[in-house]
C-alpha cells in the first residue's frame, strides 16, 4: 500500500487527527510542569491514572471518561497531601503512584474475560483511535487552552515567581490545582497515543527542547507543541515503516531526535571553543 493510499484510510486521519489534538495540550501543560518542576508528579499522575482504567474495566463502563474522574481526583489528592508534607514530597508521589498501578491490576484481574485491549492503555496504539474518543480530546484541549489564555499572566508569575505571584494577591494554591487537573486530563488524553508507561517522555521531551530555543513561556508553549507533533508524526511512520507499536515509535523516535538535537549543540559549542 502506498503512502497515499494509507492517508486515505478512516483509521490513519484518526491518528493525525490526534496527534494534533493531543500535542496542543502536551505544549501548554507539557511546559508548565517542565518549568513548575512537576516532572516526577506527572509521572505520578501518570501511574495512577491505572486505578482508573482498572475501575472502568471491572465496572463494564467507558475507559476514558472513568479515567479522566479517577485521574482528576487522584491529582488532586495528590497535590493536597504533597502541599502539606513537602519534605515528604518523593514518598508521597511513590506510594499513590504504587497504589493506583496496584488497584488497576488487581481490578483487571477481578474482572472476568481476557482483556484484549489491555496493553494498548499501557503502551498506547494511536491507530486505534475512535470518533468518540477525539471529540473527548477536542473537549479537552478546548478547557486547557482556554484557561492557559485567560490566567496566562498569573501563570507566568506563578511559574517563575511564587513568593512574587502571591504578594500580588494571585491565587497560587488554585493555580497549583488546576496545573494537576490539567496534568491529569492530559494524561487521559495520551492514554491512547503513547499509553500510560511512556506518557511522561512526551509530556517532558518536546518542553525540554522547546527551552532551548525560546525565552518565553508562551513561546515555549508553541515550540514544545510543535515537537511533540513532529515526534508523533515521524513515530506514526516509523511505526508503519518498521512494523512496530505505534506508542513505543513515538516515544523512540522523540528520544532518538532529543539525543541528536542535544549531541550536535554540544558538537558544535565544541567546534567554537
Amino acid at each position: 500500500m502506498s503512502l497515499l493510499e494509507l492517508l486515505g484510510q478512516g483509521f490513519v486521519q484518526h491518528a493525525l487527527i490526534a496527534a494534533v489534538l493531543v500535542s496542543i495540550a502536551a505544549g501548554i501543560v507539557g511546559a508548565l510542569a517542565v518549568v513548575n518542576r512537576l516532572v516526577f508528579m506527572t509521572g505520578g499522575i501518570a501511574h495512577t491514572a491505572y486505578g482508573g482504567v482498572g475501575t472502568a474495566i471491572y465496572l463494564g463502563l467507558p475507559v476514558l471518561p472513568v479515567t479522566g474522574v479517577f485521574t482528576a481526583g487522584a491529582a488532586l489528592v495528590l497535590g493536597a497531601l504533597t502541599r502539606r508534607k513537602r519534605e515528604r514530597t518523593d514518598t508521597l508521589i511513590g506510594v499513590i503512584w504504587a497504589a493506583g498501578m496496584a488497584l488497576g491490576l488487581i481490578l483487571v484481574e477481578l474482572t472476568p474475560g481476557y482483556q484484549a485491549g489491555l496493553m494498548t492503555y499501557l503502551f498506547g496504539s494511536i491507530l486505534t483511535v475512535a470518533t468518540v474518543d477525539l471529540w473527548l480530546m477536542a473537549g479537552i484541549d478546548a478547557v486547557i487552552v482556554s484557561l492557559a489564555l485567560y490566567y496566562y499572566r498569573d501563570l507566568l508569575s506563578f511559574s517563575f515567581d511564587p513568593v512574587y505571584a502571591r504578594t500580588r494577591g494571585i491565587p497560587v494554591t488554585g493555580l497549583y490545582f488546576m496545573l494537576l487537573l490539567l496534568v491529569a486530563e492530559t494524561v487521559v488524553m495520551m492514554i491512547q497515543v503513547v499509553g500510560l508507561l511512556l506518557v511522561i517522555a512526551l509530556l517532558t521531551l518536546p518542553p525540554y527542547l522547546a527551552q532551548r530555543y525560546t525565552r518565553t513561556l508562551g513561546g515555549m508553549m508553541l515550540l514544545s507543541g510543535a515537537f511533540s507533533l513532529l515526534f508523533c508524526l515521524a513515530g506514526l511512520y516509523a511505526s508503519y515503516w518498521f512494523d512496530i507499536g505505534s506508542g513505543p515509535a513515538i516515544i523512540a523516535t522523540a528520544c532518538a531526535i532529543y539525543l541528536v538535537v542535544v549531541g550536535v549543540e554540544r558538537l558544535i559549542g565544541i567546534a567554537r571553543r
